[in-house]
């Protein structure tokens, strides 16, 4: 038989073991802005403390894409910090093997669908890494680090975390009406950069409806000369979007309406119409009649 003093002492102790291994097990929580939200996020004690020694280094398989997509990163955490890091350009494997956070990827990835977006980040109080497949997933855990960023009185530090994530979806996208609102090349662009940010990865251009043909055409030219308003991206500024997405792992789907929403079209080249007359842009919405002519032989 336990004496009862010693049923005491017992049970306090189950208690305390019991209490200890609840501790062992729970989780940190903490609040962040993440966006879109990681799959995975498990919180850790401690911080990376940043300086302006503070340093990028490139490993594995990394091509042209990362060591700018590294070096776009360095400038805005500068940007945001006022920290005057001595690392500038970023331009090859290895050049930093002691710094404070190390890219990893093993090949360059294709810009297509079903293409392996994933990454994992992990940050200490020693170091920090991102791992992907891809360099696609390099850039979405470049974001995903930015994000992380905070202050406090002493300056400014990473919060020590192990994060795993992959889309959700294959195809995220953002549909961009240039044709019944034009927007000139840097808006573009900006919108682009903010696509980038949230890990979204195909700029869907509207380029042709009733209202504008909003692209060059050299073999066509009536269509944009006639049907633009003078509002239309030439060639040139066509392939620096279609660059400068594909530098931030965006592909640039365009997009050309027939046989309907075509009024545009008709303004420069009326034979393509099924209906004979003369046609000016159209200034308001709706569906407009006719559409393009399938039986002829210049359509």
């Amino acid at each position: 038989m336990i004496h009862s003093k010693n049923k005491r002492v017992v049970l306090f102790l189950f208690i305390l073991l019991w209490s200890g291994s609840l501790a062992g097990m729970q989780t940190l929580e903490r609040e962040h802005t993440l966006m879109p939200v990681p799959k995975e996020i498990l919180w850790e004690s401690g911080i990376f403390r940043l300086d302006d020694t503070f340093r990028i280094n490139v490993a594995g398989e990394a091509g042209e894409r990362t060591f700018k997509a590294a070096t776009r990163a360095l400038r805005r955490l500068s940007g945001r910090t006022g920290l005057f890091f001595d690392q500038d350009y970023i331009t090859g494997i290895n050049q930093s093997p002691e710094a404070g956070l190390e890219l990893m990827c093993y090949r360059t990835g294709e810009l297509k669908l079903g293409e392996d977006e994933s990454y994992r980040l992990r940050v200490s109080s020693r170091e920090m890494i991102i791992e992907a497949e891809t360099e696609l997933g390099l850039m979405h855990g470049l974001e995903t680090w930015l994000q992380l960023l905070e202050s406090d009185d002493e300056g400014y530090f990473f919060p020590a975390v192990i994060i795993k994530d992959e889309p959700r979806f294959p195809w995220r996208g953002l549909m961009i009406d240039v044709c019944r609102h034009f927007q000139p090349l840097h808006v573009i662009l900006q919108n682009i950069d903010a696509m980038a940010a949230v890990k979204m990865n195909v700029l869907h251009l509207h380029l042709s409806d009733d209202q504008g043909f909003r692209m060059e055409s050299k073999a066509y030219p009536l269509l944009h000369q006639k049907g633009s308003d003078g509002l239309y991206f030439t060639q040139c500024q066509i392939r620096e979007i279609v660059d400068y997405a594909a530098e931030r792992g965006i592909r640039v789907v365009p997009e050309f309406d027939m046989p309907s929403h075509s009024t545009a079209w008709f303004v420069g080249y009326p034979e393509l119409s099924s209906k004979d007359t003369t046609y000016t842009i159209e200034r308001s919405w709706g569906v407009k009649d006719p559409g393009m002519n399938p039986a002829s032989e210049f359509t």
